[in-house]
């Protein structure tokens, strides 16, 4: 049955076959999900959050934005069900689906996640050349990946669930330790932990000049916080640190095996280690089911893994999972790690180690 039959099935509400029905769906939300990502965008969520009910022509004067986009926006959101209208063609944004729709979101902003679409759909050619050829897409390929990932991390990064991780972790970062983010990009967490704690010394290293340059700009002004441009996996004989952080930075190294045993050496004694990371089982059967299973895979297939290929990298990819993730943290010589979840961030592991 192809798709106009089965439309027109649909549509003479004869049925369609279950499976047709999900694929329908499918296309339906990732249509939904770049309208979503444009509204976030935009900031338009922001506007409606708490306003009265308006028309198409009331909420382009109210947001700025021209009128005729506006209100073909508005028919995408609520013809998917995240607007409502009424008998006079008012739109109204309902408080519950506002408390997690954009950048102000008080249950925490879902729309930023639908920017990923964006970011991925534009280098399909490349990934279809590289089911062909092998190699992968470089970062360089990626547009507005920093901007994105930053976006996501400021959601994600809880200081303090993450320094509550490890205890005492608090008064050593009041009285002063030396704290290193390996794959920092624009550096948004530890420019809050310098900010948090002016006695401790901060320090950030990324590959992208473009990212680096962003933190330093961000941080202007915080005497205790640097920036550095550097292939982590370069980053021996860089000093000695009591606390190390990555946020999800692993998965995607084109050596991770290399990068762990970098960043164990990294650590003076009695130092600790925190990885935040995607957190999957290793084995794609014990991720059917998984909440989250769908995207992490495309994403890594869109991303992560691809860009550890254009390295000459292994493509651990994002679904490394909690149990190979435990594995390479031991072969880097961590004697103790334990993983926990954190409630706020059902995306990810924090992995806390020690030598």
């Amino acid at each position: 049955m192809c798709l106009t039959h089965t439309l027109e099935a649909a549509s003479q509400n004869e049925g369609m076959p279950p499976f047709a029905q999900e694929l329908l769906q499918t296309i339906n939300h990732g249509a939904t999900a770049m309208a979503i990502s444009i509204g976030h965008r935009l900031g338009i969520f922001d506007t409606m959050r708490e306003k009265s009910p308006a028309t198409a022509a009331q909420w382009s004067a109210r947001t700025g934005l021209n009128e005729r986009y506006i209100a073909e926006w508005l028919g995408a959101m609520a013809t998917a069900g995240i607007v409502t209208m009424d008998a006079e063609g008012r739109y109204v944004l309902p408080n519950d689906h506002a408390d997690f729709l954009g950048a102000e979101a008080p249950a925490g902003s879902m729309s930023s996640m639908m920017q990923w679409i964006g970011v991925l759909a534009p280098v399909e050619d490349e990934i279809v050349k590289c089911f062909r050829e092998g190699g992968g897409v470089p970062y360089s390929a990626y547009p507005r990946f920093h901007e994105v990932m930053a976006e996501e991390s400021a959601g994600t990064f809880d200081q303090d669930a993450t320094i509550a991780l490890v205890p005492g972790l608090d008064e050593q970062l009041e009285e002063g330790i030396s704290v290193c983010d390996v794959g920092c990009g624009r550096g948004r967490s530890i420019i809050q932990l310098a900010q948090a704690y002016p006695r401790s010394h901060f320090t950030g290293y990324d590959l992208s000049t473009e990212a680096i340059a962003d933190a330093r700009r961000f941080a202007a002004g915080l005497p205790n916080v640097e920036f550095t441009v550097l292939d982590c996996m370069e980053m021996t004989d860089r000093g000695r640190f009591d606390l190390v952080l990555t946020f999800d930075a692993i998965h995607d190294q084109p050596h991770p095996d290399k990068l762990l045993s970098n960043i164990a050496r990294s650590l003076a004694p009695g130092g600790v280690y925190i990885a935040q990371d995607i957190w999957a089982h290793t084995k794609v059967e014990d991720n059917v089911g998984h909440p989250m299973g769908p995207f992490i895979y495309t994403v890594s297939l869109m991303h992560c893994m691809t860009v550890s290929l254009a390295q000459g990298g292994v493509g651990l990819g994002a679904a490394w999972g909690e149990e190979q993730a435990i594995s390479l943290l031991q072969q880097a010589g961590f004697g103790s790690i334990a993983m926990r979840r954190l409630e706020h961030d059902p995306l990810n592991a924090y992995y806390i180690c020690r030598s």
